[in-house]
């Protein structure tokens, strides 16, 4: 059964990537991309929850004391 000829793979490997790379610098390229973003003026709303005005405590079982 004959050897598996790899001696030209490094080439086809480099090759390829290097023609990937080209093909994806002409895609990006090729995007329209804003100048100056835009930014949004963002609107704090305050929610009324039951909770803000009490005093909670959470009891947890290692801080209940022992009977």
């Amino acid at each position: 059964m004959p050897q598996l000829d790899t001696s030209t793979w490094l080439t086809t490997i480099i090759s390829m990537l290097l023609a990937l790379f080209i093909f994806l610098q002409i895609k990006i390229s090729n995007h329209s991309f804003p100048s100056i973003p835009l930014y949004k003026t963002i609107t704090v709303i305050a929610h009324k929850t039951p909770w803000e005005n009490k005093w909670t405590k959470i009891y947890l079982p290692h801080s209940l004391p022992l009977h």
